[in-house]
């Protein structure tokens, strides 16, 4: 396995260091030598000259992601308790940027946490309260294709040219008011959240869903003072390092959007981190109130439909109906007038879980905004001829449970609806500190035929990447490192001999490598099994980037997957997946996977 990664990372080295470097290099050098040029940012950027356009904004944006080193410092200060101080320093970044912190209060914001289920929470908002004729603004993480996606005006992504405009004011500005005090510009995720406040109060939005992004006590968004209403979705095991190890102590940190006086909604959670939300609500002084079952709400007699699919977005839909019916009735709206009288806060929190919300009868409006609901690379299903891609940026073990649920459901139905055999693949990739092998675990049940994969990368070739999703934050040594290791637990898993799996045969790499340009790559020349492959079950892969691992999986038979180079053919492939009447591929384990699959499968998110 060691000779194996080393002749992965020499092969992609070739491919992403500029010819002058690899002719100046020693022969067998380390990758130590040349990968801290790979993962480190752009150096600084001048400030806004005319002509700069959106491309020269991500250019820009990116020096501002943390590299490898310093985000290890931050996990050390965040484990001996040193977080407080962030919130301080956000407050200190907005208000160099320009704004007061009582101009957020003019946001009436809903703000929602949780470990899985808070994006899709929030995009059922969204829709619901746009259904209302509200203009609507919506801050939610990660992005999938372009940046541009964190901040929606009205359900789209900001325009490049109002998202250009807007980030150099704000990056003017800080850059502007930086001295020896202040210290210097904020982090990648920090700038965007200032910016996001920023032009959702230029743009005069009437309501702001806005997706915590890691925790909540301590995360960013949470500088707010007066949101009209909080949510918390499913919690689970997640940024342990930052959040903690245990269900409680990462409930507590989600309770820290709470805020006195402001009503508060969840789902069901296990009791422990109930009990914990229950008495970080008395703590602070609101209400907490849980969730009915959707099947609760009805409309005109018929149960509610979603435009997500998979059971676990009910939870999801109901806590979005609480959250909109509580942010009309704020706003006196007809549909549904303000509650008389005040709740004792105290009283309620006196038991370990909290009183059930009523269910209601939903709006028209409501009824028809879960219903058209979208969220990309959340349980999404894209077929293209005989390939069906089930794309789900599942990351968690409990959003992998509800993935294979989903999954299970939706390509057995597909299957009994088809002629001929039907191949399954996993495409695979993780990122931080998750428990690949434990979500691994999960995944075999859906009996895959093949497994693939890859790190984060769109392309082999550097020149090739999408500046919108470049990551310094680690090393390309990490991300192929990951890969195998994944890799191997998924043959321990699946009980397949790794010694016996895979070869380097020089003959048959030369012979695949001179169906491609020179200086390129044939992914699917790397690593492949000089057996039979149809003789052996289950198989698995290491691609060095997204488009190499689909291109092996798909055999060429989707049309609008286009080859990162015009000769890049993949010949080892087995006549399994040649033959099939039906691929089926789950791209799940990340959701900057899933971003860069449909950077790849649907050319429409690039525009």
């Amino acid at each position: 396995m060691a000779r194996l990664f080393r002749a992965l990372l020499k092969a992609v080295r070739r491919c992403v260091i500029p010819e002058e470097k690899r002719k100046g290099a020693v022969l067998g050098s380390s990758i130590s030598a040349w990968a801290p040029n790979y993962s480190t940012a752009p150096t600084k950027a001048a400030l806004h000259m005319p002509g700069m356009d959106y491309q020269d904004v991500v250019q820009t944006l990116n020096t501002l992601q943390t590299n490898a080193s310093t985000l290890e410092q931050i996990r050390r200060e965040q484990e001996r308790g040193q977080t407080k101080g962030s919130l301080e320093a956000m407050k200190s970044f907005v208000r160099r940027a320009g704004m007061m912190i009582e101009e957020l209060d003019q946001l009436a914001i809903i703000h929602v946490t949780g470990t899985k289920g808070k994006g899709s929470t929030c995009a059922f908002c969204e829709k619901i309260l746009r259904n209302y004729g509200l203009k609507t603004g919506f801050y939610s993480s990660p992005h999938l294709v372009q940046v541009r996606e964190r901040i929606r005006i009205n359900g789209k992504p900001i325009s490049k040219d109002l998202f250009t405009k807007y980030f150099w004011q704000v990056y003017n500005r800080l850059e502007e008011t930086k001295d020896s005090d202040s210290g210097t510009m904020p982090a990648y995720f920090r700038f965007l959240t200032i910016l996001a406040f920023h032009i959702f109060l230029h743009e005069k939005v009437d309501v702001t869903i806005l997706e915590v992004g890691i925790g909540g006590a301590y995360d960013c968004t949470n500088i707010i003072r007066q949101p009209i209403v909080c949510g918390v979705s499913s919690l689970g095991i997640d940024h342990v390092s930052i959040l903690g190890d245990t269900m409680e102590k990462i409930a507590w940190q989600k309770g820290g959007i709470f805020k006195p006086g402001v009503p508060a909604f969840t789902v069901p959670q296990p009791s422990g981190p109930m009990a914990v939300l229950v008495e970080r609500a008395k703590e602070i002084g609101c209400s907490l109130n849980l969730c009915p079952d959707l099947e609760d709400f009805q409309f005109e007699g018929e149960k509610l439909s979603l435009g997500l699919a998979g059971d676990h977005h009910k939870l999801n839909a109901s806590l979005a109906l609480q959250l909109c019916r509580t942010w009309l009735q704020h706003h006196h709206h007809p549909d549904f007038p303000p509650l008389r009288g005040t709740q004792d806060f105290a009283e309620q929190h006196f038991k370990q879980s909290p009183p059930v919300s009523l269910s209601f009868c939903p709006s028209p409006a409501m009824v028809e905004g879960l219903r058209d609901t979208e969220w990309l690379g959340r349980s999404q299903i894209l077929k293209r001829g005989p390939v069906t891609y089930y794309i789900d940026g599942a990351h968690t073990i409990g959003s992998i449970k509800a993935c294979v649920k989903w999954f299970r459901e939706q390509s057995l139905k597909e299957a009994k609806s088809v002629k001929g055999p039907v191949v399954k693949v996993l495409l695979f990739n993780t990122t931080g500190e998750r428990d690949a092998a434990a979500l691994l675990k999960l995944l075999v049940p859906c009996q895959f035929d093949f497994a693939a994969f890859c790190p984060n990368l769109l392309e082999v070739a550097q020149k090739n990447q999408n500046p919108d999703q470049k990551n310094y934050t680690v090393t390309l040594e990490n991300m192929l490192g990951r890969c195998f290791k994944n890799h191997g637990a998924w043959c321990k898993l699946t009980e397949v001999k790794q010694d016996n799996l895979w070869s380097l045969s020089g003959s048959n790499l030369e012979s695949l490598t001179a169906l491609v340009k020179k200086d390129s790559l044939d992914g699917g020349a790397l690593l492949f099994n000089e057996l039979d492959c149809d003789l052996m079950t289950p198989r698995a892969l290491v691609f060095p980037s997204i488009n190499e691992g689909l291109q092996w999986i798909t055999q060429g038979r989707d049309p609008g997957l286009q080859p990162a180079l015009a000769n890049l053919l993949h010949l080892a492939g087995p006549t399994t997946l040649k033959e099939a009447s039906t691929v089926q591929i789950l791209i799940t384990g990340s959701l900057h996977l899933v971003g860069g699959c449909l950077k790849l499968l649907d050319q429409s998110l690039s525009q």
